[in-house]
């Protein structure tokens, strides 16, 4: 939402029943936590929606924007990451109250939840994305950037009575967030940092870091949470990137790949914890999610979207698949085990008038280079 000035005082106000509520439960909050297991249920909240546009840039609203790179983000986690189950907020133009939204994740029993927004501001100058932590906000701005997005509960029927007196207009009541100290901070600031890093890597926004502040969304929810702002809709530039195909494609594939890795790196780790406790389910699901062979493929073709290729000279190139690669729809034929018989086929292929076609490599759904294929695979 469009930022307007707020008064920014740092001190203790006064204990009201808001307060008073919210201490004493933050206590009682942290023992309710789940325990974490591997990272199999991940919550994609595409913020706002319905009657509540979110930011607005001069073509663009933040709904629509982060509902397609929401969807997108999913769809690369359907096709990739199969052992992973996607629970979506919204998938369509509707609105969702920011206690329903945590109440989708902690009934799901999460293990992961991201919050996708889009950022704004009285000045077209700042730009770039920032990706929040639940915790104290530092600064004015870290603090702005919180209540824009706590208003959303003013949109609410009965809004204070659903949200324990809570006034999100108030900066002094969003003082309490201070006292807040998630459980899992250490998984949050992780996923959050990866996430930058793949931002300033692989995509054309400006990286303007890790923060804090207190989201009422990530305050409520059970589970690690981090909740990414893409960039500023009021600034041209931010706002004709998240707009174009390839800047959605490359935010969706930067926060997918940001959360493939955070994964991984969290299942090795509690799969060590494991040991021996691990059950004969566990262990064969484990399995499957770390023991997949090594693909070879033959790539001939990248595009901006995904299309479906028809006409003679695509009809007789065996088993056609496409995966997402750095912004771009790539597209291959063949499907091998074998780096023998990926050769074989791209002498075949480059036959029948694909000059440029050439052999890649995926483990377990990922692009990998040809000499690390070779070595998983022994060959």
């Amino acid at each position: 939402m469009k930022v307007n000035k707020c008064s920014f005082n740092p001190r203790i106000p006064k204990v009201n029943g808001f307060y008073l509520i919210i201490i004493v439960l933050i206590a009682l909050y942290s023992t309710e936590l789940q325990s974490q297991n591997l990272v199999d249920r991940i919550v994609i909240d595409a913020g706002h929606g319905g009657k509540d546009p979110g930011a607005s840039g001069k073509h663009s609203r933040e709904k629509d924007i982060v509902l397609s790179i929401a969807l997108k983000v999913g769809n690369l986690i359907e096709h990739n990451l199969k052992d992973v189950n996607i629970i979506y907020t919204r998938k369509t133009d509707v609105f969702i109250p920011l206690n329903t939204r945590a109440n989708i994740a902690n009934k799901s029993k999460a293990d992961l939840f991201i919050s996708i927004h889009c950022n704004s501001n009285t000045s077209s100058q700042p730009k770039g994305s920032e990706t929040y932590v639940m915790g104290m906000h530092k600064s004015e701005d870290n603090l702005k950037v919180a209540m824009l997005e706590n208003s959303a509960i003013l949109l609410e029927d009965d809004y204070k009575t659903n949200y324990e007196g809570f006034d999100p207009s108030s900066a002094e009541n969003h003082i309490i967030f201070n006292f807040f100290q998630n459980s899992f901070q250490t998984q949050n600031l992780e996923m959050a940092t990866i996430v930058q890093k793949e931002f300033k890597n692989n995509t054309a926004v400006r990286d303007r870091g890790v923060n804090s502040a207190g989201f009422w969304v990530l305050y409520k929810t059970t589970m690690p949470g981090i909740l990414i702002e893409l960039g500023f809709l009021s600034n041209s530039s931010d706002e004709a990137y998240l707009l174009s195909k390839k800047g959605q494609n490359q935010m969706a594939t930067a926060i997918y790949n940001a959360l493939k890795a955070y994964k991984i790196k969290h299942d090795a780790l509690e799969l060590k914890k494991l040991g021996i406790r691990a059950s004969q389910t566990q262990a064969k699901k484990i399995d499957n999610t770390w023991n997949k062979e090594v693909s070879y493929r033959v790539q001939f073709l990248s595009l901006a979207s995904d299309k479906k290729l028809t006409g003679k000279k695509y009809s007789q190139l065996p088993k056609i698949k496409n995966y997402l690669y750095k912004g771009l729809y790539r597209y291959t034929s063949g499907d091998t085990s074998n780096f023998s018989e990926a050769v074989k086929l791209q002498s075949q292929i480059r036959a029948m008038g694909f000059k440029d076609a050439f052999i890649i490599s995926l483990f377990n759904g990922e692009r990998i280079s040809i000499a690390e294929a070779k070595k998983l695979s022994k060959q």
